[in-house]
């Protein structure tokens, strides 16, 4: 995986295929491989750029205070280095607080926005998220959280359970207090009051049993000309929990505004 050092932070991140850009921006508890579906799918017809946000992955696990601005600074920073604009841009989570603040700021940068989740205010859960990971700690409170974020069948599955574990097996890279910064620093800035100033292609998915659904559907709503879709069956990590259905709902879109580039 490549690095930037670009906004003076390790971030590491993944890219596939070739063609216009498209960046990927992950949730909590994950890392890039949230979006493991769409990078095998989209890399056909695009330059499929995932990230792994600051405190995730292989990225830096930053341990003082910062603000979403550096995180969208992290992002800006990749897409410099990878010559990656206009670019389609995908956020999940705080991957999609941190696509509106970039959507609002560096409208020039992107051709469309898709937010999965799509809160642009705070949410009443991060304080709870930090407890988990600083007090019950990682190893008990990793996966109870992805369980909370994924609908009961799926977490019950096999595939479910199979798809989870990857990411715990991850956890001797992760650091609690890390972890707790991008809870703090994803709940930094309510951009609400900014919706209307939107100006690129905006769509937002929810997954039908994803607690941010009325944030979601708020976003959309607020949004001049924004799409809003629910994908049924599915929660908040909808992305991996039926990705053929979400993939469509992405081609859909994509086709309308005329972004999806035609194979030779």
């Amino acid at each position: 995986m490549p690095k930037s050092r670009a906004n003076g932070v390790d971030i590491h991140y993944e890219v596939a295929g070739e063609g216009p850009p498209m960046v990927l921006i992950h949730a909590n508890p994950f890392d890039h491989n949230l979006w493991m579906y769409q990078i095998a799918h989209f890399s056909t017809w695009f330059k499929v750029i995932a990230v792994d946000i600051r405190g995730y992955g292989r990225s830096e696990k930053v341990t003082k205070a910062y603000t979403l601005k550096d995180m969208c600074d992290d992002v800006l920073g990749v897409m410099g280095d990878e010559a990656a604009a206009p670019a389609i841009l995908m956020g999940c989570s705080v991957g999609s607080s941190i696509a509106i603040l970039l959507g609002l700021d560096h409208r020039e940068m992107f051709s469309a926005i898709i937010l999965v989740g799509g809160n642009s205010g705070v949410s009443a859960r991060f304080e709870k998220r930090i407890d988990g990971y600083t007090g019950i700690g990682l190893p008990t409170y990793h996966l109870r959280h992805m369980r909370e974020l994924v609908s009961p069948e799926f977490g019950q599955s096999r595939l479910g359970g199979y798809l989870l574990d990857t990411f715990t097996e991850r956890q001797p890279r992760l650091i609690p207090e890390a972890i707790a910064n991008v809870f703090r620093a994803g709940n930094s800035t309510d951009t609400t009051g900014r919706l209307g100033e939107f100006r690129v292609p905006v769509m937002v998915i929810n997954g039908e049993h994803d607690h941010s659904l009325p944030a979601g559907r708020r976003t959309a709503g607020l949004i001049p000309g924004a799409r809003h879709e629910v994908l049924p069956g599915t929660g908040h990590a909808c992305c991996i929990e039926d990705p053929a259905g979400f993939d469509a709902l992405m081609i859909a879109f994509l086709e309308e505004r005329g972004l999806m580039p035609a194979l030779d």
